[in-house]
């Protein structure tokens, strides 16, 4: 192993772009004789928030690669305002930085991009745009459709609880948050009223465009997979909320490219619940060490696929380890795979051949998946639990016990014929694992909108009592189901609190045999043997699962037994140190309630709360978003408040109401 470098810390390098906005970088750079190249991350979560000389970027730099991080336009220590995410003056500051980059004396000119989640989207949002200097991108935890797989919309729906929980909500806080006398200097002034005066709610234009319109297009790789001309190194996770595009954009390029997927959820996979976790940086250096350096390392000739294939465990919300083994394959589709059809049969059966004509009924009830878990984007925790309780309130299609082991790779798809007595209604697939004992372990899940049949764009209302068939597709996975166990089909008509519930009560047929074959289709692979393991640098184990101090709940699910309603609840909350004389701590509050005789009835309040104490004072910034529902509309209401030192400093609010586009 080669020695590691010493490393000199470069704090806020103000970089111009092509409108004469400065953007604020800071560089863990090696020492020794360079150039070096250099690894940019690009975000808007406040590099100023983060200690030097820790992290990946320390981690690079001691590997001989810059590891730099780039405030986006309007955020942090960056010039400009900003409101709204993924805009495409965001896509082009990124390319004159790489070129700005490139031309310094310290640099090789190789520049590489590399970050998760937000971090992931800029990284292939960049590449479409192709600087000449950008050498390679490692997205982890990325999208490549803003519409279909992001934390706003899925199958034609609202996703629920995160966009106010966390994400949509929080930005609305840490973009008007200070930035620092000490780092923007003459210009401190300037930058932050420019940040408060220009903040915008996110979540405000999301809900303007409730259909895949042109507005989510510029910042979607899916459609312009041909305009990424580097090599692509992509991380995801099976329980991550983006589990579908890092093989899907691995079967459309045309580059140099690796994929790896592991069990985890939105943590990076040293750091992930569940395991097992790996040095991953490990595996980022020897791609960088190839595509930057030009190392002859033989990264190139191991297999372009490694995936981990899970398998059964008992399923609890607080599971550390995932069961199953890495698998490897040089191409996807896996060579060998086949499509194995289950028909959905009388009597709750899944069966092999096709079965009886009938249909079957189920009530919609709104608040059916509070055993799926927590669609994964931010959140420490989320794993799915035992499906019996949701089950009830479910069709249910099972095999019998298998006779041999079955192992999937892509993408089920449960084929519905469905009618409802609604105009509009969802239509939610779950595949389990059932143990012997009856468990059902929830493998993956996928949801349609019927309005949304025939297009994401153009909705259309469901006609009382007409049949439909609808295509839902299942996200993407790896598993194995085991001898003895069985495989199982749930369908319903609602995901909560991963999806706001559709506005209108209903009673769902679903109807099978030979006029209307239901049935749900597994992408079988050849069983792995396991013996092509790869060698990965191990991480540290995790202890336990997230928590708070005794008698605090950080996810519970209440019932208000008079009233049926559902709640959801979450806290969150951390503490760090900026730099020696910077605290800066977050608490993160959730309420979801939903109305089981009234659908449409349904609020959302997040309320995040941040603290910065410094040698100057204590600001606080507090934000409280709402969003509730009627039939026919959503209501939103954004309070910000600002203090120091006690004292009210600023403070705005937004009030806004969206018509329900089918929703």
């Amino acid at each position: 192993m080669a020695e590691l470098h010493e490393v000199k810390f470069v704090k806020n390098v103000m970089i111009p772009v092509r409108d004469g906005t400065r953007l604020a970088l800071d560089m863990h750079v090696p020492e020794g004789d360079g150039p070096f190249p250099l690894v940019l991350e690009y975000i808007p979560y406040r590099k100023d928030d983060a200690m030097p000389f820790t992290g990946h970027h320390h981690y690079l730099a001691q590997h001989g690669i810059i590891g730099a991080r780039l405030d986006v336009r309007g955020s942090g220590a960056s010039e400009g305002i900003n409101k709204d995410e993924y805009v495409p003056i965001e896509q082009l500051d990124a390319c004159d930085a790489i070129e700005w980059l490139a031309q310094q004396p310290w640099c090789s000119g190789k520049i590489g991009m590399f970050g998760a989640s937000y971090g992931g989207f800029t990284c292939v949002q960049v590449a479409t745009r192709q600087p000449p200097h950008l050498t390679t991108i490692i997205p982890v935890y990325f999208t490549d459709d803003r519409y279909t797989d992001d934390c706003h919309y899925r199958g034609g729906c609202l996703r629920c609880y995160y966009d106010i929980g966390a994400y949509g909500s929080s930005m609305i806080g840490m973009n008007a948050m200070p930035t620092y006398p000490e780092v923007s200097g003459d210009d401190w002034a300037r930058i932050w009223e420019a940040h408060l005066e220009n903040n915008e709610p996110y979540l405000l234009t999301w809900l303007q465009h409730q259909t895949d319109d042109a507005y989510w297009r510029p910042a979607s790789l899916r459609g312009q997979y041909d305009r990424v001309k580097c090599s692509v190194f992509m991380i995801g996770g099976w329980r991550d909320g983006y589990p579908n595009p890092p093989l899907r954009t691995f079967t459309h390029l045309k580059v140099p490219k690796k994929v790896l997927v592991g069990p985890w959820n939105h943590a990076r996979p040293n750091g992930a619940i569940p395991g097992p976790r790996i040095d991953y940086m490990h595996e980022v250096v020897r791609w960088c060490d190839y595509w930057l350096k030009g190392e002859p390392n033989g990264v190139m000739d191991e297999p372009a696929v490694c995936v981990y294939t899970q398998t059964y465990d008992d399923p609890k919300a607080d599971r550390l380890v995932t069961s199953g083994h890495w698998r490897q394959d040089r191409a996807f589709p896996t060579p060998g795979a086949k499509e194995q059809v289950y028909h959905l049969d009388a009597g709750g059966a899944l069966s092999a051949s096709p079965g009886a004509d009938g249909s079957d009924a189920y009530d919609y009830r709104p608040t059916v998946g509070v055993c799926g878990g927590l669609w994964s984007g931010g959140v420490p925790f989320g794993l799915p639990t035992d499906q019996r309780p949701d089950e009830i309130h479910s069709l249910v299609y099972t095999t019998p016990p298998l006779e041999e082991e079955v192992e999937i790779l892509g993408w089920a798809r449960a084929v519905l014929h469905v009618s409802s007595t609604a105009e509009v209604m969802a239509f939610v697939a779950r595949l389990s694992d059932v143990a012997p004992d009856g468990t059902s372990a929830l493998v993956a899940n996928g949801v349609l909108n019927g309005t949304r049949r025939a297009s994401l764009t153009h909705p259309r209302p469901m006609t009382p009592g007409e049949v439909y068939e609808l295509e839902v597709e299942i996200d993407c996975t790896s598993w194995r189901f085991q001898k003895g166990h069985r495989i199982r089909l749930a369908v319903c008509s609602s995901d909560f609190p991963n999806l706001w519930p559709t506005p209108q009560p209903g009673t769902n047929r679903v109807y099978r045999g030979s006029g209307h074959a239901s049935r749900l289709t597994l992408p079988v692979v050849p069983l792995s043997t396991g013996d092509d393991q790869p060698v990965f640098q191990p991480a540290d184990p995790a202890t336990q699962a997230y928590q708070l101090s005794p008698g605090e709940a950080p996810w519970e699910i209440a019932q208000d037994l008079l009233n049926d309603r559902t709640v959801l609840r979450t806290h969150t909350r951390g503490t760090n140190r900026a730099n020696p004389t910077t605290e800066v701590a977050s608490d993160a509050r959730l309420e979801v309630s939903v109305s089981n005789r009234d659908p449409g009835d349904a609020v959302a309040t997040g309320r995040h709360h941040r603290r910065i104490v410094r040698v100057d004072g204590v600001t606080t910034v507090d934000t409280n978003c709402t969003l509730r529902s009627t039939e026919s509309a959503f209501h939103v209401t954004v309070d910000l408040n600002l203090t120091f030192n006690g004292l009210k400093h600023f403070e705005r609010r937004w009030v806004r109401t969206f018509k329900r586009e089918l929703l």
